[in-house]
């Protein structure tokens, strides 16, 4: 176990940090809640710019806390625009990554939210329920866009630490490489005016593309799967609050965020208390506002914590990393399973699901001549049928193995006659995953190694498409 990290200064995101100072000076906590409301409605502004503020928490703020303690070191886009890598560096020196992937919105019609497969399927019934969602989501998004945005240029001294770049912009010709708190051109394109009676048509196309933030919340993952590169590295350190808040805010400088993912570097329910309170925050209404079934918690399984976030965070979302249908050879290839054992594992999420009403989403990296065979696709499709649940299949790839085990990719067509077991003979909506943003290093376990330190695990574009329609309420029938 590596030893705590402690920042000097701290983030000013870091909520508990903060509260906790406040009251041992006897300043009121609203002013922090007016303080953090403010600076997010206001990207270029520090506390000092907010109204009313006793004098006492500007001193005791500029004395402990900055607005950021990590900053941008490197962003990259790939070649169609879709993705956007952040390299973020800690106050330590350590790095992580923070994926941004932006893909147009699924049609409001609910027989297309399962497009992600290969085809649609004609026989899923209609959910008018959902429709309704996703025309509340657009009217409210809608409604942002037509808000005048107060935005404030960073006085001198005072800015948010900017990165070096790597001479590339971000979010498609406009965004900065700095990123940290900046207000940035969003996706190179002017914000609306406040005096704009209506969303113009080139803002409406704005809206109806959807961006989803992959965050990181740990420097490496202890947990040691071994076809992943992340696990290669051991746990170097746990993020805190602030600095997953960050990589929201460093991200909002590109592009409006929609869609948290918990998928990038580390375990997050091994840095529990740091990855609840940053989603607190980022779902809290005062502050982000992101709807909690818009957040996905990706684990590989800590039972504990998985009961413990369907009390603290109802709603949030839940991803399994399974990757395997029975216990035997989960425990070969996941090592925690052995800790964790699957049938209790099971019991544990289908819980989470009864108390969030929530469908739940499950990765299955697929091994060639491990995992991938017939033998297994019937053994998972009977362990998941019945669930309200979203299967999505991830052909492994290649990654730095020094010391093995040596795995390969899964043989042509197995992906698909696995597919078709799990859709076919046991009606699950099973979807496979095409690696986006592989120029730029994107794709799920090949970050690691090449960015030396900074890569960001199971961060995918394609994911993030999957995972949207995993959370929707539509109730995908069996397939004819």
């Amino acid at each position: 176990m590596p030893p705590p990290r402690k920042l000097n200064p701290q983030s000013v995101w870091d909520t508990s940090a903060v509260l906790q100072a406040f009251q041992e000076e006897g300043i009121k906590p609203m002013h922090a809640v007016r303080i953090w409301g403010h600076m997010i409605r206001n990207p270029g502004s520090s506390w000092h710019d907010v109204p009313d503020v006793p004098r006492a928490a500007v001193a005791l703020l500029d004395k402990y806390f900055v607005r950021f303690t990590t900053r941008v070191v490197k962003c990259q886009n790939s070649s169609d625009g879709s993705t956007t890598k952040l390299l973020v560096e800690l106050q330590d020196g350590m790095q992580v990554e923070a994926v941004i992937m932006t893909y147009e919105a699924p049609s409001r019609d609910p027989q297309l939210l399962a497009s992600g497969a290969p085809e649609v399927d004609p026989h899923l019934p209609v959910d008018h329920r959902a429709a309704a969602e996703e025309e509340e989501d657009e009217r409210e998004e809608g409604a942002a866009a037509q808000r005048p945005r107060q935005r404030q240029q960073e006085a001198p001294g005072r800015g948010a630490a900017r990165g070096s770049g790597d001479g590339s912009s971000c979010g498609g010709g406009g965004g900065n490489a700095g990123g940290a708190g900046e207000s940035g051109n969003r996706g190179g394109e002017a914000e609306p005016s406040s005096s704009a009676p209506s969303v113009t048509s080139a803002a409406a196309a704005r809206l109806r593309r959807r961006s989803t933030l992959c965050v990181s919340s740990q420097v490496g993952c202890q947990m040691g799967c071994t076809f992943c590169a992340t696990g290669t590295m051991g746990l170097k350190g746990h993020l805190n609050a602030g600095e997953i808040v960050e990589q929201l805010m460093h991200a909002r400088a590109v592009t409006r965020i929609r869609n948290i993912v918990f998928m990038g570097m580390g375990e997050p329910l091994n840095n529990y208390e740091a990855v609840r309170s940053a989603v607190s925050m980022m779902t809290d209404s005062r502050y982000f506002g992101l709807r909690r079934r818009h957040v996905t918690v990706s684990t590989v399984g800590v039972i504990p914590r998985i009961k413990q976030l369907a009390q603290d965070l109802p709603g949030v979302s839940l991803a399994l990393s399974l990757h395997a249908p029975n216990q035997e050879l989960r425990a070969k290839i996941v090592p925690s399973a052995r800790a964790y054992k699957l049938p209790a594992l099971m019991d544990a999420v289908r819980s989470y699901q009864a108390n969030s009403s929530q469908r739940v989403f499950y990765e299955y990296v697929m091994l060639s001549g491990v995992n991938d065979g017939l033998e297994q696709a019937h053994e998972l499709g009977k362990l998941l049928q019945g669930d309200d649940v979203v299967v999505n299949l991830i052909p492994w790839n290649p990654v730095y193995q020094p010391e093995g085990p040596f795995f390969e990719a899964p043989q042509d067509g197995s992906v698909a006659a696995f597919q078709s077991v799990l859709r076919h003979t046991y009606g699950l909506h099973t979807t496979v995953r095409q690696e986006m943003g592989q120029d730029i290093s994107g794709a799920c376990g090949q970050l690691v190694i090449e960015t030396g330190g900074g890569g960001g695990g199971g961060c995918s574009r394609e994911a993030t498409k999957d995972i949207e329609d995993a959370v929707r309420k539509v109730k995908l029938g069996p397939v004819a």
